[in-house]
């Protein structure tokens, strides 16, 4: 019974077929609603001027009705801003854009208002929003397919322009052309049935688009062949200033946006310049229709003609680059009737044949397909308003010169250029059999890299083999690939060794010594034809993936097996919606005299200085530079470059910074940025300001369902392409240790060893220690004795590297490192520690306390817990691979464990894995 219900609820051909037909008439009686009451607002607004003053009224005017249509766009519909088809278009790319019947109602009311304010723009484009809206809310009532669903919203699309225009055949044109590009049968036939249903009930409802005197347009419309070249020249033209006006309206919108005000601002002020230009002009411009047939007619003098184009050009960039709801098709037909007015009245002139309404109608098609690159359906569009055939030839001749003249200028298609704007890329499936020579190594290498520090000893290079799959690495220095090491070239060194360096200790051969330090590499622009041949020409399993020496991934064989079965299968065909990126509103730059840079992302008052503090020590040891940046969240609906906001507060905090950076002798550099997504915005700074080390706090817990630390934090973890030290501040009371140089008690059996292994390092003196920093915050926190587990692998290095730097925060500080043991181990190995000490030894004389200690659990995170707990350490230090910070196994997640687990504080380290 169940499996019957769902085969009755397919969207089968008569559902489709029903549906499209209602689809039709909505779309429809929506088209002509749109027209009757934008028609009636501007005749009230005209009809105004008789009783005062043009100049007062038109104006004022323009400026409440488009304050509210942008008022009730952004409040209620912020999808329904511009033209409407761009949205409908990215709809169709399976881009999620929302779709709906509050979305045509919102959009429906606001056009009407923006129109009749006097604003030039055209009601057509939000016909088609208004119909694919309709359609999507439709389609929702029963359980389709999403293809089915898609090719409804196109077809109450293509009714919406046929209802507009009275043209059934130019909305189906519109859909194949433009919007789906898909001559299925299903898709052809129901939007066939829905423009032809559009069109008749529009006529018959009185809808017509143009109202244009049919039989005058017949018997004044001739063609001869020595025309020709003039309707040449008028596609020229025409293709010339479509691109100048597509270009027009990408600048007129991001001039809007570097305005920083709201959109029913914008649109108040796009009102209020349209009033005042229209109340300069004469009166016969304040009625669009009129102005239109006057044209296309040839009743006006060419000079009426050039001022109405003048006119007509700038008000529509004026308007539409606000953002207020109308569309193009009205606008660039004007505009096309004017130029060929103007062409036709120059070509009577030099041989006295011709008809200027030729040539009017002629431009209108021909200007519309250079704007909207579809000469197609520009062509049927004219054809179908004057049902006059002698238009055909011209129409054809001018819409394709326009078409080609325009897309050679400025190519690509003005929709997908709108939705780039709004962080929307459009792309299309690469040809399988291209796959090769088309994608590149960035398109499909690991961007997360595993590394080797270039002074790793031997011994520890075979540790970091023994607990990885890799069979090599690449060797890095300072975030730079200085060379690569593969198990083959550890196994040949240590016979080597072994035969005639015997006297050396693998612990004291680095691995700058033994690795290749002139990899074969590639860039990210590479395509994987080239890579192939290189990995086949030197019998290699791997390249590094390279951009001015920097690391950013690593390609094998297998992940271009993966990118061609991905092409075979069609899964990269799917355009993906980017957020729009964060807007920087505040920075400040200091001089640029460090190897690399540090960002400090504050947010927390309490918690910047302490930060900032361990910023400073890790700057100074490794002579970076400080980037300070402060992120601030936005509506999504909101555009982070328009929206106003108030930085008085984090200005302030910055300012603190830049205070203690002085104080440190530390080049600080400031930022406030604006975004949806704060980690979006930590990962743009990090890619823009090449960022080698971000330090970042976190509060030690989260409630977001399936994250580990936090949604942002876990999206940093899992992306950046930098070290990574994660920071829990705790507030952790002192207690004091073994007297100095002693090793501390033993652990309880349950919990330790029973004896201590004999492995102490004693300190040694350094009379050149460095200053401390110090915040006004720093007395609540302590770091003077230190916990470090080690467990081999790259990353424990790490936290052994950042040692020397962070524990100048600390008066007369202790280190311990431990490693945990299973109960049943009754002599554990203490290699990996023997091997840290005499690492950070051999980097670092310390004036500290080195002492290493094993401790015995059932888990890693239970024997640091209770050592932290016993022994009262203030600050715990891991390294951690990216798996191994975002891995939650059935036990629980280890470093999140120890760091929610414990109130001291806790540093977090990951390598420079990429992404």
């Amino acid at each position: 019974m169940n499996q019957r219900f769902r085969t009755w609820w397919q969207p089968r051909r008569g559902l489709a077929i029903a549906e499209a037909c209602i689809i039709g008439l909505v779309a429809a009686l929506s088209a002509v609603f749109l027209k009757v009451g934008s028609g009636w607002l501007g005749t009230w607004r005209v009809h105004t001027t008789h009783l005062l003053p043009a100049w007062l009224v038109l104006p004022a005017i323009g400026l409440v009705l488009g304050f509210l249509a942008g008022w009730l766009v952004d409040r209620l519909a912020p999808e329904a801003a511009g033209s409407g088809i761009p949205q409908v278009k990215a709809s169709l790319a399976n881009v999620h854009v929302n779709l709906s019947w509050r979305v045509a109602g919102v959009k429906l009311l606001s056009a009407i208002i923006a129109i009749g304010s006097g604003m030039t723009l055209g009601r057509q484009g939000p016909t088609v929003q208004v119909g694919a809206g309709l359609a999507a809310g439709m389609s929702r009532w029963v359980p389709t397919s999403p293809d089915h669903r898609r090719q409804m919203i196109a077809a109450g699309a293509g009714a919406g322009l046929a209802a507009a225009f009275n043209a059934p055949i130019a909305g189906v044109l519109f859909i194949v052309e433009e919007l789906l590009q898909d001559l299925s049968g299903l898709t052809l036939g129901t939007a066939i049935i829905a423009s032809f249903i559009g069109g008749v009930i529009s006529r018959l409802l009185g809808g017509g688009s143009l109202d244009l005197n049919l039989q005058l347009v017949k018997s004044s419309s001739q063609f001869s062949i020595p025309e020709i070249p003039f309707f040449i020249l008028l596609g020229i033209l025409a293709g010339l200033f479509g691109a100048l006006f597509n270009s027009g309206l990408i600048f007129s919108i991001k001039f809007y946006q570097r305005l920083h005000i709201s959109l029913p601002l914008r649109v108040a002020l796009a009102g209020f310049i349209s009033g005042v230009v229209v109340a300069m002009l004469p009166p016969s411009f304040r009625d669009n229709t009129g102005l239109r047939e006057s044209l296309i007619t040839g009743g006006s003098h060419p000079s009426v003609a050039a001022i109405a184009f003048a006119a007509q050009f700038i008000l529509t960039l004026i308007a539409f680059g606000s953002g207020a709801p109308g569309g193009l098709f009205a606008p660039s037909l004007i505009l096309g009737s004017c130029l060929g007015h103007i062409i036709g009245v120059s070509e009577l002139y030099i041989t006295g044949v011709g008809s200027p309404t030729t040539y009017a109608l002629a431009g209108m098609g021909g200007f519309f397909s250079a704007v909207s690159k579809v000469p197609i359906t520009a062509i049927v569009i004219v054809f179908e308003m004057t049902t006059d055939f002698n238009l055909v030839l011209p129409l054809m001749i001018v819409s394709v010169a326009a078409y080609l003249v325009a897309d050679k200028v400025v190519p690509g298609s003005l929709y997908e250029k709108l939705l780039e704007l709004k962080g929307i890329t459009l792309t299309k499936e690469v040809a399988m059999e291209g796959a090769l020579s088309k994608l590149t190594a960035k398109d499909v290498m690991q961007e997360r890299v595993e590394t080797l520090d270039a002074e790793m000893s031997l011994e520890e290079a075979m540790q970091a083999f023994a607990h990885s799959h890799h069979r090599g690495f690449p060797v890095v220095e300072d975030s730079k690939l200085v060379g690569i090491v593969t198990q083959s070239d550890l196994l040949k060194i240590r016979e080597i060794t072994n035969h005639t360096l015997s006297d050396r200790n693998l612990a004291d051969i680095f691995l700058k010594e033994i690795m290749t330090s002139v990899p074969m590499t590639v860039s990210p622009i590479h395509t994987l034809s080239n890579v192939l041949y290189l990995l086949d020409r030197y019998q290699i399993s791997r390249l590094p993936v390279v951009d001015r020496r920097k690391l950013i991934g690593i390609i094998t064989r297998a992940d271009i097996i993966r990118a061609e079965a991905d092409h075979l299968n069609g899964e990269n065909a799917t355009p993906k919606l980017r957020p729009e990126p964060s807007y920087i509103v505040y920075q400040t730059r200091s001089p640029s005299t460090g190897r690399g840079r540090l960002l400090v992302p504050v947010a927390n008052p309490e918690t910047a200085g302490v930060l900032l503090q361990m910023a400073a020590a890790i700057a100074r040891d490794r002579h970076y530079e400080i980037d300070c940046v402060q992120v601030m969240l936005i509506p999504r609906h909101s555009s982070p470059s328009e929206t106003q906001v108030r930085t008085a507060k984090s200005r302030r905090l910055l300012r603190q910074a830049e205070v203690l950076a002085k104080k440190w002798k530390i080049p600080l550099h400031t930022q406030i940025r604006v975004t949806h997504d704060v980690a979006q915005a930590i990962l743009e700074t990090i890619n823009e300001q090449h960022i080698d080390l971000i330090l970042m706090g976190w509060k030690g817990n989260t409630s977001t369902p399936g994250r580990i630390f936090g949604s942002v934090v876990d999206t940093i973890i899992r992306q950046a392409t930098c070290e990574v030290v994660l920071v829990k501040l705790g507030k952790t009371p002192h207690y004091p240790l073994s007297p100095e140089g002693a090793p501390p008690s033993p652990l309880p059996t349950q919990h330790g060893l029973n004896a201590p292994l004999p492995l102490t390092a004693l300190p040694t003196q350094n009379s050149a220690r460095a200053e401390r920093p110090a915040t006004a915050n720093s007395t609540q926190h302590s770091f003077n004795s230190w916990l470090v587990p080690v467990a081999g692998g790259p990353n424990s290095p790490l936290a052994i590297k950042l040692l020397p730097a962070l524990i100048t925060l600390g008066n007369d500080p202790k280190i311990r490192l431990t490693q945990v043991f299973k109960p049943s181990e009754l002599k554990p190995d203490m290699s990996i520690s023997e091997q840290a000490i005499r690492h950070l030894m051999r980097r670092r004389k310390l004036s500290s306390t080195v002492v290493a200690l094993p401790v015995q659990a059932n888990s890693v995170a239970e024997g640091v817990i209770n050592l932290v707990q016993t022994e009262g350490y203030d600050v715990v230090v891991l390294g951690a691979s990216r798996e191994g910070l975002l891995q939650q196994a059935i036990q629980g997640n280890i470093p999140e464990a120890i760091a929610s687990g414990v109130e001291s504080t806790v540093i977090l380290v990951r390598g420079a894995m990429q992404k």
